[in-house]
């Protein structure tokens, strides 16, 4: 069966930069062989995004009993919790959203995205409404892209999509099935080391390393995410590893524009380390979309 072949499952309801849909396969080459056949098992991925991995392996591995998700992203888990809670007020607001906005000429369009992001900045709005803008944003924003700047604000601007899809409302549905059995968390992923066990497989998609001055993928929060972080992630994998918790990690591969560069290499010399072809979906830039190559590091030995 295709990967979300069936429309009944549920897809990322966002777009998110790196989202791992196309990775899916190779996620699960570098998952335990018996993996589909153990038991009482968690789940646990401390850089959420878009979800395509969580939502995937939670209706490919029924066997995966509990799971926890994390984010530093305080909108983004907002969102979260409002589809695992309060799903129906969400889809009225975004059917009401969606209707307001499609009919709009170009410019119109344009004035109404500008002033859903200064409420959105405003942090002011309850769940159900922040939710609504974030989803919003997302989806008629340029190139599907979140981006703060130093303030922490939203600052993506306007795109010029002829019918966005403002409320997927049987997905929103299925998404917030799938999430009753998930422990929403906001907060540095290190905090997820709690959840560290024999029976326990961490997914990592961090922020990834730019391997160019145009490729940074950082700025999703305004803390940012550099060379000290990629390291203290690797500490964390080691500690994990030590609690005798799998993991799976995906990140940039910088060799790619720099065969001697070995920052990876080096500091997971002692994980295992593959490379994989992946198309890169967005970039401002349509010289910089196509096939490259990003790193798989897992401790899964018998993958």
């Amino acid at each position: 069966m295709k990967l979300f072949e069936n429309i009944t499952l549920a897809r990322p309801f966002i777009k998110w930069v790196g989202g791992k849909t196309q990775l899916l396969d190779e996620v699960r080459k570098s998952l335990p062989r018996d993996f589909a056949s153990r038991q009482h098992l968690t789940y646990v991925e401390p850089f959420v995004g878009g979800g395509a991995v969580m939502f995937w392996i939670l209706q490919e591995y029924p066997n995966i009993e509990r799971a926890v998700i994390n984010d530093i992203n305080q909108e983004l888990i907002c969102t979260y919790r409002v589809i695992k809670e309060n799903v129906e007020e969400l889809i009225t607001e975004l059917i009401h959203i969606q209707n307001e906005y499609i009919p709009l000429s170009t410019e119109d369009r344009k004035a109404y995205f500008m002033e859903k992001r200064a409420r959105f900045n405003t942090k002011a709005t309850s769940p159900v409404v922040t939710a609504a803008l974030f989803i919003f944003l997302n989806r008629t924003c340029f190139n599907g892209l979140y981006r703060v700047n130093s303030k922490g604000e939203f600052n993506v601007p306007h795109g010029k999509y002829v019918n966005p899809r403002i409320c997927d409302a049987d997905n929103l549905r299925a998404c917030s099935e799938v999430l009753q059995k998930v422990e929403i968390l906001c907060g540095d992923f290190a905090e997820t080391g709690r959840y560290a066990g024999p029976d326990t497989l961490f997914y990592f998609d961090p922020p990834y390393k730019p391997i160019t001055e145009t490729s940074s993928f950082t700025s999703y929060a305004k803390e940012g995410f550099n060379d000290a972080e990629q390291i203290r992630l690797r500490d964390f994998c080691d500690q994990i590893s030590k609690d005798k918790a799998l993991f799976v990690a995906s990140n940039s591969d910088p060799k790619e524009v720099n065969p001697k560069e070995d920052f990876f290499d080096s500091i997971y010399k002692h994980f295992i380390i593959k490379r994989v072809s992946a198309a890169r979906m967005i970039n401002s830039d349509a010289s910089g979309r196509g096939a490259i190559s990003e790193l798989m590091i897992s401790n899964v030995v018998n993958a």
